[in-house]
Parts: structure tokens; C-alpha cells; sequence
């Protein structure tokens, strides 16, 4: 066959093939519409909350979901922590249909839970060490060089021993106490003598440690004292995780979290270890301090302090902070996904809390099941609902009544400002685990580009 014609057989060809595929898109598109005029036929989503939050409810009014009570029928309800235990609690024996979704797995406080996140990390790590993966490895002095990401935490009162062997180690250390079961800063208090917590102890003579509540326990985490400071003052970071499925694990990062400044200059001095002012970022705490600024409420958002970085410290060295970060939460995540229930009608949406340090180290702080969705200020507040409005684009697609029994992959059009951080499925897919490979032929902080494919990971140097 001449050249020619061969060159205009093939052009017909694509001319076909191209006009194939716009007439199969032009029918799904029509078949999309006729199927979402079925669902609004079908039914409108039926919601309930106990958290009374303007952000929740507008975003359900825009959608034009209809509020139903409690012991109604629901399709969507976004309850507390509270409400959960009582929702999958053996005694009420209660049963969700496939039309029914929640916005907290039944133990999530695995994760949330300040001991327990400890414990399930300190799990996980020896469980890696056991199979000898290469993330487990660990320097001359035993510390994890890739997992080391949460202090030196105990748990009181059954690790006091240990944690006083540790303390006596490095008597001028400084440690913070935290109940495990509160948040917004209640009760956290620093020490830097073991007198300091025996009135906590019933008997000082001994060297066991008693609770003067049996029913609260305690983590003590050795205090990070060179925290990175912006301006002198202290601050960390509140960033949103959305989790769709633990198994296969599925996590979305929030492109728009944001960092808590304190009030008042930081300084080590022992003599400020009580002003919470000085120590803690929690807004519920700052904002009751003489210097708080109602305004813009004691907050950056994260694209302004990776500017701030990038000019103080450079974009390779900032790169590989943000790439840290995203390692730090995904491998949290894995920490816990073998002990989650992963009911499948269950989304969450966790609150991260990471301190940098001077050198640009981040550190895991705790993770909170009910990040706050109260408005501190006008930029907050668009905040917090873009933030619910984008978690219920992928927690209901197309705000149609929900089926806990669909794929939870939606596509990248509904994203809004979430980024898929981790898919376990397309991880695996790779046919080689390029994280295990990747942090042990290289150091951790190799440099962190931006992936290309959406449907990936955020960064690929340790994905």
C-alpha cells in the first residue's frame, strides 16, 4: 500500500475511534444524569449531628439533605465520640444498614487515645524489626533512624519505674504530663524534678506509682525544649487526615491545615515550666492570654510557613520537612490499621498535631478523633467548611443516599483540597515496595518531589 494512502487509512481510523470514544462519554454522561435523577427520585440523604456546628449544618442544608431525629431513620450521621461507643456498643447490639454512614470507626481510639497510639507504634515497630524490614533499623545508639518519630513516651501508673530510670539518666531533662482520655490542654502540666509528681503517689516510700484517680491514666513524654520558633514564639501544626478505608488503608492529606502560635515568647527557663502561655498551642488555652489576637486568631496557614521556610532554610530542605511529615502520618496510620476495626461504614477525618524542632525534625504529637470545627476567625471558619464540605464530597459521592458497599475510590474531581496520601492498592500494585526500599538505600531526608500521578502519593521519595 502506497505511503499515502496508507497515512490517510490511518487518519480515518483515529477520525473514527476518536469520534467512538466522544459518543461513549456523551452516553455515560447521559446515563449519569439519568441515574442521579433517580437517587433524588429515589430519596434525599437523611442526617443527624450531635456536634451543633454551623459548618456541619450548613453544609447539609446546601446540599438539600433533609434533618431527620435520632431515632429516625438516617442515612448520614456525624456524631461525637461520645455517640459512637453507644452506636457500637455490645449492649445496644445496634446494626447499621448499607445505607448508613458514620463519621468515626468504632475504635478509633487506638489511634486517638494518647497511650494507645504510643503503644500501637512501639507495636509496630518491633513487629517491623522482628521481620527484619529495613524501616526498622536503628543507629550505634539504638535509636530508630526512620521511626523515630514520637518522644520518649510512659505510661502512668504502670510504667513509672521505667520512667523514672529513664529520667534519672538525664536528671535535667523536662517532661509534660498529659491525661490520655482529655484535649484542648486540660490537665497538662510540666516537671523537671521526680518530686513534682509524688503528691500523685500514694505512697512516696515506694517506688510504685498510683493514680489519685483510678480511672484516669497518664502518658509523660519527654518534652520537646528546642521547638522550632517563628517570631521566638512556639507553635505546631494542625493538619487533616481523612481515612476512607484501613483495609486496603486509604488517606487523604488536607491541603489547608494550618499552625497554633502561643502568646507569649518562648523560653526554657524553669521558672516558666507553669505558663501555659509559653508551652501550650492549644486555642482553647491561648486564647484567654493577655497578647491574643482575635483577628487572625494566633494562626498561619501551612502554605505560608513553607514559604517562610523555603526563604529561611531553602525549598530542598523544606521539601524534605513536608515529605517527613506525610511519612510520619502514613506510617501512624499503619501503626494501627491491623488492630481497627474497619467497619465499612465508617469514614474519619483526624486532626494531626506535629511540633518541628530547631533542626527541622517533625514529631508526632497526638492525633485527635474530633478536631475542632469551632471558628476562632473569619478565615477559619471558610476554612473549617470547605474541610467538612470536601469530606462529604468523598464520604457521600454526589451527596446521593449512601452505599457502604461501593469501591470508597472516588475520582480527583471531587477532591476539592484533600490530596490522596497513601492507597495501599496502588502501592501494591507497584509489584515492588518502594517505600522499604527507598528509606533504607537512602537517608530520610532525600528530596521530596511532588507526584505526577494524582492517583498516587503526594511525594515520591518514600513512596
Amino acid at each position: 500500500m502506497p505511503q499515502s494512502l496508507w497515512e490517510e487509512v490511518t487518519r480515518k481510523r483515529s477520525d473514527i475511534r476518536e469520534r467512538h470514544e466522544a459518543r461513549v462519554s456523551e452516553t455515560e454522561e447521559k446515563l449519569d444524569v439519568t441515574v442521579g435523577s433517580m437517587w433524588i427520585m429515589a430519596g434525599k440523604v437523611k442526617w443527624v449531628t450531635d456536634i451543633e456546628k454551623s459548618v456541619l449544618i450548613n453544609n447539609f442544608e446546601k446540599r438539600g439533605w433533609v434533618q431527620v431525629a435520632e431515632n429516625e431513620d438516617w442515612n448520614f450521621y456525624w456524631m461525637s465520640v461520645q455517640t459512637i461507643r453507644n452506636v457500637f456498643s455490645v449492649e445496644t447490639g445496634y446494626r447499621l444498614s448499607d445505607d448508613q454512614i458514620v463519621n468515626h470507626f468504632p475504635n478509633h481510639y487506638e489511634l486517638t487515645r494518647k497511650d494507645l497510639m504510643v503503644k500501637n507504634i512501639k507495636r509496630y515497630r518491633k513487629e517491623l524489626e522482628k521481620e527484619g524490614s529495613p524501616l526498622a533499623e536503628k543507629d550505634e545508639n539504638g535509636k530508630y533512624l526512620y521511626l523515630d518519630f514520637v518522644p520518649v513516651t510512659y505510661m502512668l501508673p504502670a510504667d513509672y519505674n521505667l520512667f523514672v530510670e529513664e529520667f534519672r539518666k538525664n536528671p535535667s531533662s523536662t517532661w509534660i504530663m498529659k491525661p490520655c482520655g482529655k484535649a484542648q490542654g486540660k490537665g497538662i502540666f510540666l516537671i523537671n524534678k521526680l518530686s513534682q509528681i509524688k503528691k500523685w503517689s500514694r505512697d512516696s516510700k515506694t517506688s510504685s506509682f498510683v493514680s489519685q484517680s483510678t480511672k484516669e491514666a497518664y502518658v509523660i513524654s519527654l518534652y520537646i525544649n528546642n521547638p522550632l520558633l517563628i517570631g521566638g514564639k512556639k507553635f505546631d501544626l494542625r493538619l487533616y487526615v481523612l481515612v476512607s478505608t484501613y483495609r486496603p488503608l486509604r488517606c487523604y492529606m488536607y491541603k489547608l491545615g494550618f499552625c497554633r502560635f502561643c502568646t507569649v515568647k518562648y523560653t526554657r527557663s524553669t521558672s516558666e515550666l507553669d505558663n501555659m502561655f509559653v508551652h501550650l498551642t492549644n486555642v482553647a488555652i491561648q486564647k484567654h492570654g493577655e497578647d491574643y489576637n482575635h483577628i487572625h486568631g494566633g494562626k498561619w496557614t501551612v502554605s505560608n510557613l513553607r514559604l517562610y521556610l523555603e526563604s529561611t532554610r531553602g525549598k530542598e530542605v523544606t521539601n524534605k520537612l513536608f515529605d517527613e511529615i506525610h511519612w510520619i502520618i502514613v506510617q501512624s496510620l499503619k501503626a494501627v490499621a491491623p488492630v481497627m476495626n474497619n467497619d465499612k461504614h465508617c469514614f474519619e477525618c483526624y486532626g494531626y498535631d506535629i511540633i518541628i524542632d530547631d533542626k527541622l525534625k517533625p514529631w508526632l504529637i497526638e492525633v485527635n478523633a474530633s478536631p475542632s470545627l469551632s471558628s476562632s476567625t473569619a478565615s477559619d471558619r471558610v476554612l473549617k467548611y470547605g474541610l467538612v464540605s470536601d469530606t462529604l464530597n468523598i464520604a457521600v459521592p454526589g451527596g446521593m443516599v449512601p452505599d457502604c458497599r461501593w469501591n470508597k475510590s472516588p475520582p480527583k474531581e471531587v477532591l476539592g483540597n484533600y490530596e490522596i496520601l497513601y492507597d495501599e492498592e496502588l502501592a501494591q500494585g507497584d509489584g515492588a515496595d518502594r517505600e522499604l526500599r527507598t528509606r533504607s538505600s537512602q537517608s530520610l531526608g532525600s528530596k521530596g518531589g511532588r507526584s505526577r500521578d494524582p492517583g498516587r502519593t503526594i511525594s515520591t521519595s518514600w513512596k
